[in-house]
């Protein structure tokens, strides 16, 4: 079977709204796709469509090339976390887990397996409705695990997780792409998939943006700047200015210099006598490659 999410001409509305607009995308193991837009961008109807969950209007959502439905042990193959908050807060961390794993016809001991992989081993048998925001995402995360499947899909994962937790999920995702698995991950924040993410399918109003390697969108949004760094700031972006560069202020003792290789840019500041300690190739963030990417697309949510 195959180990790949393909999403292929999907639409969906509800009443006038469309949510999701002649989407397609695939996500392909071995890597973490980060699947992001802003809220009302229509990833989690998308979500929702590729886990049967809601019927497309038009348009199909495979899993391992069949539809999610249709997959006998399902849970064996695709893994997701949505809606961590859906659990009966009476109900204990284990036994929900047990109940999940009963459900799926999956062995009981991959309850304590999963348990002990998200760090709640130790709360198994505390209720749920005592959890933390957080603890609740582990215990979604640890039901997707549930089955041992090579497709996943988690919806806002680290919502809620304080910094150690954000460092956990980042390297759990790592580690699940490692493996071969197929991983997609929905987000509204890019700060959330830095150093995450391989490849970025983006939406705005259920439509596709951009579906690129991380790589090659911070190699375009880089382009050739260089930082310089220097206590003249000012005398270096004025001599920079007249030697044809665009220059900025790149925060205290920094400039970012466009339009100048790196060569020409100490020469010039040699030869006009302004010192500096350093010149480095600048690389984007994430989120300013993102922002670069959409800043001409209207994200206003649908009526």
């Amino acid at each position: 079977m195959e180990t790949t999410i393909e999403v292929r001409g999907l639409r969906k509305s509800y009443g006038s709204a469309v949510a999701v607009d002649d989407l397609t995308f695939g996500v392909a193991p071995g890597r973490v796709t980060g699947f992001v837009g802003p809220n009302g961008a229509g990833k989690t109807t998308t979500l929702r469509l590729i886990l049967g969950l809601d019927r497309p209007d038009a348009g199909t959502a495979l899993v391992g090339g069949r539809p999610y439905l249709s997959l006998r042990g399902p849970m064996r193959h695709l893994g997701a976390m949505l809606d961590a908050s859906a659990v009966h807060p009476a109900r204990r961390a284990r036994d929900h887990l047990l109940w999940m794993a009963h459900a799926a016809g999956l062995p009981a001991r991959r309850v304590d397996e999963v348990l002990d992989q998200v760090g709640l081993a130790s709360v198994a048998r505390k209720a749920v409705g005592g959890f933390s925001l957080g603890m609740r995402q582990r215990l979604g995360i640890a039901g997707a695990l549930l089955g041992d499947p090579p497709m996943l899909i988690f919806d806002e994962p680290v919502n809620g997780l304080d910094p150690e937790g954000v460092r956990w999920i980042r390297e759990l995702l790592r580690s699940l792409a490692a493996e071969g698995r197929a991983v997609l991950v929905s987000s509204h924040l890019m700060g959330e998939l830095e150093d995450t993410a391989d490849h970025l399918v983006v939406i705005g109003r259920g439509r596709l943006v951009a579906d690129t390697p991380v790589e090659t969108l911070l190699a375009a949004a880089s382009d050739d700047r260089v930082v310089v760094r220097t206590d003249r700031r000012r005398d270096a972006m004025t001599v920079l200015s007249r030697a044809g560069a665009t220059v900025a202020s790149g925060g205290p003792g920094q400039v970012t210099v466009s339009g100048l290789p790196a060569e020409r840019i100490a020469a010039v500041l040699t030869g006009e006598g302004v010192p500096f300690t350093g010149l480095a190739g600048h690389r984007a963030s994430l989120e300013e490659a993102y922002m670069e990417l959409t800043r001409d697309v209207d994200y206003r949510e649908n009526a």
